[in-house]
């Protein structure tokens, strides 16, 4: 483990390499689980307040399971979540003409309709992030579904933090990860 400020970040964000390999997943991480994409607080406000602009470019199962339980829903664990279509895949999720899975609010945002690119959760993932009461635990998520991304980040030589970068800044900001870049780098 790694400290930084107020977070411990685990080795695997260094040692495991991923890279996305949407042709071979057609992107399953939008519809495999068993709930949808975790949600902090501030993003359900935004749904919330800017579900009409997103509505455009979502499919219809997608806007009816929003319209029958909300922009959100509360998970088993009290979390806050994305809707799923049918227990299936994330309300937000539409699907190209080949059958691969995107999310409709980043297209939104691709079109200049909002400023939110997409729930952090799922602009980090493979990262998972767990919020305690004086600490954030950040961690690699290995899921099956993402062997293809395994192979592909190995073939590459592609850490999981590098292949997250824009993510890991968003969240956490330019300083926290030039120190995890730092650490990586002296450990390599």
């Amino acid at each position: 483990m790694i400290s930084i400020e107020n977070t411990l970040v685990s080795d695997d964000l260094i040692s495991k390499e991923f890279v996305c390999n949407i042709a071979k997943c057609k992107g399953a991480c939008c519809v495999e689980g068993e709930a949808g994409a975790p949600l902090e607080k501030e993003e359900v406000v935004f749904l919330q307040k800017n579900y009409p602009k997103i509505k455009p470019y979502l499919n219809d199962k997608g806007t009816q399971a929003i319209e029958e339980q909300g922009v959100f829903v509360k998970g088993l664990d009290g979390d806050f979540e994305t809707p799923l279509v049918k227990g299936k895949e994330c309300a937000y999720t539409v699907f190209s003409e080949n059958g691969t899975a995107s999310c409709g609010i980043e297209k939104a945002h691709q079109q200049g309709a909002i400023d939110f690119q997409k729930p952090i959760s799922c602009h980090l993932y493979p990262v998972r992030v767990q919020h305690y009461d004086k600490m954030t635990a950040v961690n690699y998520h290995a899921w099956s579904i993402c062997s293809d991304a395994c192979d592909l980040g190995a073939t590459l030589k592609i850490p999981v933090y590098q292949f997250v970068k824009k993510a890991l800044i968003r969240k956490f900001g330019t300083a926290w990860y030039q120190a995890l870049e730092t650490f990586a780098k002296k450990t390599s």
